[in-house]
């Protein structure tokens, strides 16, 4: 599915306003730019162009997400999804998948708070219900808990992949260069101890024996190959 984060947040606009205002839906363009760009309930705060906005229309249209939704005698083009025909999901489910849309990752209690306006919830085992069967159609996946955090996070997937991927790839990238710079580190304090004991023949460290000079060659080669990675 892999929409971008544009497609992603005018469908869910699309669904918000649905509910929320159904008297002023379908959505015209304009309309549809300042529900994207509006700083409340949305993370995060966007500011789209209009030409963005019907980029993101055209290829969701193209997806069967959207379509254009002008009556007779409509004097401004208009939207509407046709998300919940197209992957075939409940009310309840919907609404979910629109707060994770609008303000992405979001711990069961959270959407149960946030989905109010959308969607009237019974207990809270019944949004865990609902994500447990988009998550089953690989719709919605469940995010370990983050150091200090108590509670699981649930993320939506029509959109997400790529970030996801970014985000490892950062974190990997993030861990290697702090894996070089301990090594170069250690390697700096190596080499320094081994450049005063030629200066010193007397000196010693923790009674080793003190190495002989190709040995200190070998080390400031390894930490010119290090600083290089």
């Amino acid at each position: 599915m892999d929409a971008d984060a544009a497609e992603i947040r005018v469908l869910g606009c699309l669904i918000e306003k649905q509910r929320t205002t159904p008297d002023a839906y379908p959505l015209s363009l304009n309309s549809l730019r300042l529900a994207c760009n509006q700083a409340t309930n949305r993370e995060p705060v966007v500011e789209y162009e209009e030409e963005t906005i019907r980029i993101a229309i055209g290829r969701l249209s193209q997806r069967g997400w959207v379509r254009l939704a002008s009556g007779r005698g409509s004097r401004a083009v208009k939207y509407r999804h046709l998300l919940d025909e197209a992957i075939g999901v409940s009310r309840a489910e919907l609404s979910l998948m629109c707060v994770l849309m609008l303000r992405g990752p979001q711990t069961l209690g959270e959407l149960k708070q946030r989905s109010e306006r959308l969607h009237s919830f019974g207990p809270l085992d019944e949004v865990g219900e609902a994500l447990e069967n988009l998550a089953g159609r690989e719709l919605v996946e469940r995010l370990s808990r983050r150091p200090g955090q108590k509670e699981e996070r649930y993320r939506q997937l029509l959109g997400e992949k790529a970030a996801a991927e970014d985000t490892t790839v950062r974190h990997t990238a993030g861990d290697r260069i702090g894996e070089l710079e301990e090594r170069v580190a250690r390697l700096e304090g190596e080499l320094a101890t081994l450049r005063l004991s030629l200066r010193n023949p007397s000196f010693e460290r923790g009674g080793e024996s003190i190495p002989d000079r190709p040995e200190l060659d070998a080390v400031e080669d390894v930490l010119e190959e290090a600083t290089h990675d």
